[in-house]
Formats: structure tokens, C-alpha cells, sequence
């Protein structure tokens, strides 16, 4: 099985308020979101299992996905845990929804926002460059 982090790259429409488990009620304003996340058991079963639209919510974003879509994807292939150092890279160039699925690290978020898909873009392939 392939093992990897990755990066979705969401186009939300509209400003939305969304219901996002334990966090509650989250103001989303338009624009490009990053969600960095692992697949450390099967990449390929973890992307597949965002794109659905039909599933149980288990995470933070699969609440978000419901109201925005998916439109690229960005990945690395490793058997390393570098999740947290993407977030860390993207925290330092993005602004952030707070708490955003990393309840499970010390990080400040795993989901990023932009106003211009090409900064956006531009901002993750330079962070996997520096994480070589």
C-alpha cells in the first residue's frame, strides 16, 4: 500500500456557516482552502474516501466537504510523518481556521485559506520543495 500526506485544494462558493463536530458553527468566507492531511496505511483509499460524497463524518473536514468541492490535489509519497511540518509551512504563509483538524497534534490548523487559488497553489508546491 502507498503511504503519503497530501494536500486538498477546496473552492468553497459562497460564504457559509458549517457545523463542524465538536467545533460548532464555523464561519467559512469565500475563497481556496488547503486541508493538509496522512495516509500512512493507503493514500489512495484516503483520497478516494474525501472525494465520496457519501459518507460516515469522522474528521473535521469531511463536515466541510459537504458545502465546497475539491478541485486539485497535491501529494507526496513517504513512509514519514510530515503532515505537521506541511501545516507548520502553510501556517506561515496562510491565514487559518483555528483548531481545524488537528486534534490530534499541537498544530494551530491543518485547513488554510486564500483568496487567490494561484497564491495558494503557488505557497504549497514552495513548502513540499523546502521539505525536499
Amino acid at each position: 500500500m502507498v503511504k503519503g500526506a497530501y494536500v486538498l485544494i477546496i473552492e468553497l462558493r459562497e460564504d457559509r456557516d458549517v457545523r463542524v463536530g465538536a467545533l460548532g458553527v464555523l464561519k467559512f468566507k469565500r475563497g481556496w482552502y488547503a486541508y493538509v492531511g496522512s495516509a500512512l496505511n493507503n493514500l489512495e483509499a484516503r483520497i478516494e474516501r474525501h472525494l465520496r460524497k457519501r459518507k460516515r463524518k469522522h474528521w473535521h473536514i469531511d463536515y466541510f466537504l459537504e458545502v465546497c468541492r475539491v478541485r486539485k490535489i497535491v501529494y507526496t509519497l513517504t513512509e514519514k510523518r510530515v503532515e505537521c511540518l506541511i501545516a507548520k509551512g502553510l501556517s506561515e504563509r496562510f491565514d487559518c481556521v483555528e483548531r481545524f483538524g488537528c486534534s490530534d497534534c499541537n498544530c494551530r490548523s491543518h485547513l488554510f485559506f486564500s483568496k487567490c487559488l494561484r497564491d495558494l497553489f503557488e505557497g504549497i508546491v514552495k513548502v513540499f520543495e523546502e521539505l525536499g
